[in-house]
């Protein structure tokens, strides 16, 4: 019995303790004339995904926020643009110090996007636009990408 209460003990607890809308943008500057053109012309979408983790003063509890910028382009001027920050407290317990890092930036994203997802698809139809999905983010090569990216620097800066 004790020998299960130390293995319960030692597992890693990984918690969302609460999630918010930091900052939220939606603008469609050549409105209402863009809706007309847009029945012509799907806008290009370009997506940009973005990543912020911190410590918070107490013990065990860290931010992570999502932003997410999303530019809908016609040929000739800008369809939209939305602009989300979408923050959480999270807190962890038992997790080795080498892999903090990974859970903020892989593993508590990954179960963010859903919520992130709801609010650009809810923000775009409540503007009178197509609701729009966001793919599926692949935050584990993000998270290789950007140590990758640390590395080159840092070994660039070393000669």
């Amino acid at each position: 019995m004790a020998k299960e209460n130390k293995q319960e003990q030692a597992r890693p607890n990984i918690g969302i303790i609460s999630q918010y809308i930091k900052d939220l943008s939606m603008e469609i500057p050549h409105a209402p004339q863009v809706f007309k053109k847009m029945q012509a012309d799907s806008p290009k979408i370009g997506v940009e995904f973005n990543i912020e983790a911190g410590k918070l003063e107490e013990e065990g509890l860290f931010n992570v926020t999502l932003n997410v910028s999303i530019n809908g382009d016609l040929s000739d001027e800008k369809a939209f643009i939305l602009e989300l920050a979408y923050g959480s407290v999270v807190a962890l317990q038992g997790v080795m110090p080498e892999h903090i890092e990974p859970v903020l930036m892989v593993e508590i994203p990954h179960m963010l996007f859903p919520y992130v997802r709801q609010v650009v698809s809810t923000t775009m139809a409540g503007a009178g636009l197509p609701p729009l999905m966001l793919n599926p983010i692949d935050f584990a090569g993000m998270y290789a990408a950007r140590k990758a990216n640390e590395a080159s620097v840092s070994k660039d800066s070393k000669k």
